[in-house]
């Protein structure tokens, strides 16, 4: 994970503020994704079954360190 400052000097849009403050910042993560989403049966449905993967599945994944 990239090192990210944990305060942020950002406007605050308070009656008593209206001012740059600093502020806590946080990163989130992806939560655990369910298995009876829509996206997902439709999903499970399409590769049940012969005839392999049925969506694209991307591999062009670029370095970006040159």
């Amino acid at each position: 994970m990239v090192n990210i400052p944990k305060t942020r000097n950002t406007y605050c849009k308070g009656l008593k503020c209206r001012k740059h403050t600093p502020h806590k910042v946080t990163q989130y993560k992806a939560g655990k994704a369910s298995l009876f989403a829509q996206g997902k049966r439709r999903y499970d449905r399409k590769q049940s079954g012969y005839g392999g993967q049925t969506k694209p599945v991307f591999h062009k994944k670029v370095n970006a360190n040159k």
